[in-house]
């Protein structure tokens, strides 16, 4: 009996003061609950919220259980809200994606947006970048090293240029120096209008040879 009275006594000690069936274990209390009808604009307008932060399509199921409102409602609040854009002629409407819904920019507005993205994008290439270009082109696939060499210059710069534009790609890497190798990519058929590389026009021969590059490079680390 000695034993069990000091036990008793332990765990009193441990829960301090009451009852020993209390303050065990609390409840979490969630502090984010609420209840999307306090909301100025109800249930569309808290779907708006979320539509408007996530980074892919979200199924009515995930907006119901985030809002804690039925499916039915969720889907019903959904056809409210484009039925509202499309009245409104709103620029962006609501799909339904690979069963998840998004906002997307309306399709008429296409030629808008499209304008907007390639905004910056058309500007001419630089000197230097037509001739680096030019050498990669010709001399396919071509180191960093080589292409400096040609040009007589560091074209660092001007490399990443060409890959953010789309125009230029790495297409291996030199088994012996580790180095790079680069060349042109589709979009820059694409952009001179030629099915292949054959159809360049006859500049190659006017472009030194790979091995006449690496002496160049070499000597111009030497």
């Amino acid at each position: 009996m000695t034993a069990v009275a000091d036990d008793a006594n332990t765990e009193d000690d441990l829960l301090e003061d009451g009852p020993a069936d209390e303050g065990l274990v609390e409840e979490p209390q969630d502090q984010l609950a609420f209840d999307v009808n306090d909301f100025p604009g109800g249930l569309t307008s808290a779907i708006e919220a979320v539509l408007m932060v996530v980074e892919e399509p979200v199924t009515t199921l995930e907006l119901a259980s985030a809002l804690e409102i039925p499916v039915p409602d969720v889907e019903e609040a959904l056809v409210t809200l484009e039925a509202g854009y499309a009245e409104q002629l709103r620029g962006f409407t609501l799909r339904e994606v690979g069963g998840g819904w998004r906002i997307y920019s309306r399709a008429d507005y296409a030629p808008v947006v499209s304008k907007f993205i390639l905004a910056g994008q058309q500007a001419k290439l630089t000197q230097a970048s037509l001739e680096t270009l030019a050498v990669i082109a010709y001399r396919q696939p071509v180191s960093r090293a080589r292409v400096s060499a040609v040009r007589g210059v560091n074209v660092d710069g001007v490399i990443r240029t060409l890959l953010t534009r789309g125009l230029i790609e790495e297409v291996g890497t030199d088994e012996e120096s580790t180095a790079t190798f680069y060349g042109t990519t589709t979009y820059f058929l694409e952009r001179l209008g030629l099915q292949t590389l054959d159809d360049l026009p006859a500049l190659a021969p006017y472009l030194p040879e790979v091995d006449v590059l690496d002496e160049i490079a070499e000597s111009g680390r030497a």
